[in-house]
């Protein structure tokens, strides 16, 4: 599916973008992996089974808040063809309840989640112009980004959905629209995935009543999110731009 292809998937360390990145080389892609941490990211990608001395696969670290590692990553690369944006920026506080959250924290949040998502669409978008070929970006939204958390599936856990979360995951899908428009040429997609809850060690509770919202899967695991991504990535969405594809077995009817 996507060979000829050339990808940078950005938080390749984390649980989505090692999945992603293998998916990626098995359809034949040109991979870059990045992270903040590539002594990390290295070593989670080889734990997940990923051939790192693959001539496909080069690695490099990249701080996604930073706007001049941004612009240098980009000016360094030649024959982007597309990016994943799987990156989690985060401060200490995030994750608290709706009234134990400061608006300092709440901005700050904002600034490095959805800050960052708008400098790789921008500096995506002036990689296209600079070069003049095809090129597909791929946002990670959620479906809290979508619909209004169902608060009722956290009950009798200490889990909670984070107001920032929310905030930014919808914005995400707003911004992509806002981009494609704005280049206004069918060569740059800038689109987004928005997953339904993945399994990363929740409690049983918390995945009995998350599952009762489902058509029957529950809670996602990474492989079932990252078709719709390589689709976005591919050839096949050559004329789906400006989009968000929700993945979530009907959590979100």
């Amino acid at each position: 599916m996507l060979e000829n292809k050339k990808i940078a998937v950005l938080g390749a360390g984390g649980l989505l973008g090692k999945s992603i990145v293998t998916s990626a080389l098995q359809e034949g892609a040109q991979v870059v992996a990045a992270d903040i941490d590539i002594d990390a990211m290295r070593q989670k990608l080889a734990d997940s089974g990923v051939d790192i001395s693959c001539g496909a696969l080069s690695m490099c670290s990249l701080d996604v808040t930073e706007e001049k590692d941004v612009k240098k990553f980009f000016y360094e690369q030649e024959g982007l063809t597309g990016v994943v944006n799987s990156t989690y920026p985060r401060n200490k506080t995030y994750g608290a309840h709706f009234f134990d959250v400061s608006l300092d924290s709440f901005n700050e949040n904002l600034s490095l989640h959805l800050g960052s998502t708008f400098l790789l669409n921008q500096q995506s978008a002036t990689y296209f112009q600079e070069n003049q070929s095809e090129f597909s970006l791929v946002n990670i939204s959620s479906i809290y980004g979508a619909i209004a958390p169902k608060f009722d599936v956290y009950d009798g856990t200490a889990m909670t959905v984070p107001v920032e979360y929310a905030a930014i995951k919808s914005a995400i899908i707003h911004l992509n629209k806002y981009v494609a428009a704005y280049v206004n040429d069918s060569r740059f997609r800038v689109n987004s995935i928005s997953p339904g809850g993945i399994l990363d060690s929740q409690p049983q509770d918390f995945l009995k009543a998350y599952k009762k919202h489902t058509l029957g899967k529950g809670m996602l695991q990474e492989d079932d999110v990252v078709g719709s991504v390589l689709f976005l990535l591919s050839d096949h969405s050559r004329f789906v731009n400006g989009q968000n594809i929700v993945v979530d077995d009907g959590f979100s009817l």
